[in-house]
C-alpha cells in the first residue's frame, strides 16, 4: 500500500471525484409503471430524473439527466456536480469564519489570530506581485550554487522540508505489517505530471497534455530569467529525465499490491544494493530520522535513479530542482505564477476555461495549512450532536449488515467467516470530527506573503511527520479535516473516518431527508464502501489489528479473486473517451467497496420503518428511492480534459460508471424497475460479481 504523504498543493473540499456525463446508449421512453407521479419541488431525487431515458438503459442519465441537463459545468471549474453544491456551501461557511477572525484583532499567537493574518495575507494579491520570487529565493540560491551531484542530493533533501517532492518520496507511516511501529518509507516518485502512464500513452489526447507539458516548463524557465531558446532546450532535458523516472516507476494497478510493494532493509543495504550515491543513513540523519530499517517500495525504481543521478549533466538536475520547486509554489505566488501554472495544470489538464476566485483558491489552500483549527469552529456552528449520533447509529446498522452477509457466503469457509467477523468487529468508526485536536501551536503564520505562509505550513507539516519517527501510534488522529467532503478506510488502523461534511445534501437540512435517501447517499456511497474497503482486493491482506498478513485460506484467496476478476472484465470493455478505457484491475478496489456498499446498505435498510410500510413519496417506492439516493451521490459531469486526466491517473472509475455497473449487479434493482434479460441494465445471475 502505498505510504500516506503530505503535498503542498492542498486538498480540495470537493474531494469526491467527479464524473462522466457520457451517455451509455441512445434513450428509450421510461417505462409506464415507474414513471413518477407530480411531486413537490423538495423531492430532489424526482426533480432530477430525466424521464426520456429508459432506466433499464441507462439508469444513471435517467436519474440525474434532468439535473445535468439544467447545470452546466462553470467556466472555472474541470467538472460539476453535487460534490461542488456542496462544496460552494462549505466554502461559504469558512469565508464567514475567516472574515469574522480578520477583523476580531485577536491575541498574537492566537488561533483565531493565526486564521485571520492567514486569510488577510492570502487575499493580499498586490502584497504576492510585490514579493515575487523573494520567498524562494534562499532556495534558488541554493540550487544554483550546486557543484556535484552530492550537491544535488544535499538540496533535494533539503526541500523536502517544503514538501517538495523531487526524485523520490520519503515519509513517515506505520508499517503496513506492524502497525504500532511508525517506519520510513521511500517510495518512487519525482514526476510532474500526475502519474506516469501520462508520459507514455499514445492517444491524442495524452499526446498533447505531454507537448503542453514541456512547453509550460519553458514559459517557466522564462520566468526564471532564462532565454527562450535556452528555456526550451532545457525544458526538453528535463522532459527526457522525467520520462526516464516514469518508465522506471511501477503502474497504476501495480502500486495496489501491499506485499509486492513492501520490501524492509536496512538503510545501508538500500546503499548498497541500489542507491551507491545515495547514503540513505546519512540523509535520513539530516532529516532527524535514525531508522534501523526502511520500507521500499520499489526497489528497482531506486536503481534507475542511481544511474539517472550518475549519466544526467549537472545543468539538467538543477533544472529539474528549480521547476519541482517553482511548481510547487506557483499558485501562491503573483500572477504571472498564478497565470502559467492556470495555463497548464488548469486549463490542459482540467479543461477549466478560467481560474476560481482568488477567494476559493485561498480557502482551499488553508485547508492545507490549518485545516483543523478551521475544523473545531466549523463542527461547534454547522455539525449538531443529533447529525452525529444519526450517523454513527448508522454506521452500526451498515456493520451489522455485514456480519449477516458473511455468515449467508456459501463459497467462503468457516476459518475464514471467523477472522472476517473478527477484523469487522474491531473496525474503528470516527464520526464528524477528532475527540482529541492536533496541537498546532507551533504553527507560525506570517502577513508578508501567501507563499511565505504556504512554506511555513509546509515545514510545520513535514516536521509533524518526522516527529511520530519512533513514537507511540497515534490511533486518534484524523488524515481529514471535518469540513471535508470525504471520508477514508485506513487498513494499518482497521478504521474508518467519516468528517462531517460528507453527509450533507446541498440546499437541504438533514432533518428533511428521508430513511431511504439518506441509507442510498450516505450508507451505500460512503458509510457501506468504507468498511468494503476493509475487504477489497487490497483491505482484505490486513488482518483485524492492521496489519498486513494473510488470514485467509488458500482456497478461499483464491475464490475471492476469481469473484474479482468478473469485477475487472466488466470495467475493463468501459471506454469512456476514444481509446482510453477503465483501468480495472487499478479501478477494482474501489469498484468492489461501490457495489459492497450499495449491498450493504440496502439490507440494512430493509429493517427500516420506511422499509416496512412500503409507502412511496414522489411516485417511488422506498426500494426505489434508495437506488435513486445511491445514483444522486455520484451527479457528476466532467470536462475531457479533467475525464483523460482521471482515467490515466485515478483509481476510481468515472460516477458513470460508479452508478450503472454496481447496480446491473444486484437483482433487487432489476426487481425495483422491472429489468428484463436483453436489456443494458440486466445482468444474468452466472456473470454477476458475487462477492459480499
Amino acid at each position: 500500500m502505498m505510504p500516506k504523504t503530505v503535498f503542498p498543493l492542498p486538498p480540495s473540499l470537493a474531494a469526491r471525484l467527479l464524473a462522466s456525463a457520457f451517455l451509455l446508449s441512445s434513450a428509450m421512453p421510461a417505462p409506464a409503471q415507474i414513471t413518477p407521479e407530480p411531486s413537490p419541488p423538495k423531492d430532489i431525487l424526482a426533480a432530477n430524473l430525466d424521464t426520456s431515458v429508459d432506466p433499464a438503459v441507462d439508469f444513471y442519465t435517467y436519474a440525474n439527466g434532468g439535473w445535468l441537463a439544467r447545470n452546466p459545468i462553470p467556466a472555472s471549474e474541470a467538472a460539476w456536480g453535487i460534490g461542488n453544491l456542496v462544496r460552494d456551501e462549505l466554502l461559504a461557511k469558512l469565508r464567514s469564519i475567516n472574515e469574522e477572525a480578520a477583523k476580531a484583532g485577536a491575541a498574537e499567537g492566537s488561533e483565531q489570530r493565526k486564521i485571520g493574518d492567514f486569510w488577510a495575507t492570502a487575499m493580499d494579491e498586490a502584497k504576492a506581485d510585490a514579493a515575487g520570487l523573494a520567498p524562494l529565493s534562499k532556495e534558488l540560491a541554493m540550487i544554483d550554487s550546486i557543484e556535484t551531484v552530492g550537491g544535488v542530493l544535499d538540496a533535494s533533501f533539503a526541500l523536502r522540508s517544503l514538501m517538495v517532492e523531487t526524485f523520490c518520496a520519503v515519509s513517515v507511516g506505520q508499517d503496513e505489517k506492524q502497525s504500532d511501529l511508525m517506519s520510513v518509507h521511500i517510495w518512487q516518485g519525482g514526476l510532474g505530471l500526475p502519474e506516469r502512464d501520462f508520459y507514455f500513452n499514445p492517444e491524442k489526447g495524452t499526446a498533447k497534455v505531454r507537448q503542453e507539458y514541456s512547453a509550460h516548463l519553458t514559459r517557466m524557465l522564462v520566468l526564471l530569467g532564462r532565454a527562450d531558446d535556452d528555456a526550451r532546450k532545457a525544458s526538453d532535458k528535463v522532459m527526457e529525465l522525467e520520462t526516464a523516472l516514469a518508465k522506471a516507476s511501477r503502474k497504476l494497478e501495480d502500486l495496489r499490491d501491499p506485499g509486492a510493494n513492501y520490501h524492509k532493509m536496512t538503510p545501508g543495504g538500500l546503499t548498497e544494493k541500489h542507491t551507491p550515491l545515495i547514503v540513505w543513513q546519512d540523509r535520513l540523519a539530516a532529516m532527524s530520522l535514525r531508522p534501523d530499517s526502511v520500507i521500499v517500495g520499489q526497489p528497482e525504481f531506486f536503481t534507475e535513479l542511481d544511474r539517472l543521478l550518475k549519466e544526467t549533466s549537472l545543468p539538467v538536475l538543477k533544472d529539474y530542482l528549480r521547476l519541482r520547486l517553482v511548481s510547487t509554489y506557483a499558485p501562491y505566488m503573483g500572477k504571472a505564477w498564478e497565470h502559467e501554472d492556470f495555463a497548464f495544470t488548469g486549463k490542459i489538464l482540467s479543461g477549466q476555461k478560467e481560474p476560481q476566485p482568488r477567494w476559493k483558491r485561498v480557502l482551499e489552500a488553508q485547508e492545507f495549512a490549518m485545516g483543523m483549527m478551521l475544523g473545531k469552529i466549523f463542527v461547534k456552528e454547522y455539525f449538531p450532536e443529533r447529525e452525529k449520533r444519526r450517523y454513527a447509529e448508522l454506521v452500526e446498522h451498515v456493520r451489522g449488515a455485514f456480519r449477516e452477509r458473511i455468515e449467508k457466503l456459501d463459497w467462503m469457509s468457516d476459518a475464514t467467516k471467523a477472522k472476517a467477523r473478527e477484523k469487522l468487529d474491531k473496525l474503528a468508526v470516527k464520526v464528524g470530527y477528532p475527540d482529541r485536536w492536533k496541537d498546532q501551536s507551533a504553527l507560525v503564520v506570517g502577513t508578508d506573503s501567501w507563499c511565505g505562509n504556504m512554506m511555513l505550513a509546509a515545514r510545520w507539516q513535514f516536521a509533524d511527520m518526522i516527529s511520530k519517527f519512533a513514537k507511540p501510534v497515534d490511533r486518534t488522529e484524523w488524515e481529514m479535516t471535518p469540513q471535508t467532503y470525504n471520508a477514508y478506510y485506513q487498513p494499518s488502523n482497521n478504521e474508518i473516518v467519516l468528517p462531517a461534511a460528507i453527509f450533507s445534501v446541498p440546499g437541504m437540512k438533514d432533518s428533511a431527508l428521508d430513511d431511504a435517501m439518506v441509507y442510498g447517499y450516505a450508507a451505500a456511497s460512503t458509510i457501506g464502501h468504507e468498511i468494503t474497503h476493509g475487504f477489497d482486493d487490497e483491505g482484505r491482506k490486513f488482518d483485524a489489528a492492521g496489519n498486513l498478513k494473510d488470514w485467509w485460506t488458500e482456497e478461499d484467496g483464491t475464490r475471492f479473486q476469481k469473484r474479482a476478476a468478473v469485477m475487472v472484465a466488466q470495467y475493463d470493455a468501459i471506454q469512456p473517451l476514444p481509446g482510453l478505457s477503465i483501468n480495472g484491475e487499478a479501478s477494482l478496489g474501489e469498484n468492489l467497496a461501490d457495489l459492497g456498499g450499495v449491498q450493504l446498505a440496502l439490507d440494512a435498510f430493509k429493517k427500516t420503518e420506511q422499509f416496512r410500510k412500503g409507502e412511496s413519496i414522489g411516485g417511488f417506492t422506498p426500494v426505489q428511492r434508495f437506488f435513486l439516493g445511491y445514483t444522486y451521490a455520484w451527479i457528476y459531469k466532467d470536462r475531457e480534459e479533467n475525464l483523460r486526466a482521471k482515467l490515466l491517473s485515478d483509481v476510481h472509475a468515472p460516477p458513470h460508471w460508479r452508478v450503472n455497473v454496481p447496480l446491473s449487479n444486484i437483482p433487487e434493482f432489476h426487481e425495483a424497475f422491472g429489468i428484463k434479460p436483453g436489456q443494458p441494465m440486466w445482468r444474468s445471475p452466472e456473470s454477476q460479481v458475487k462477492v459480499w
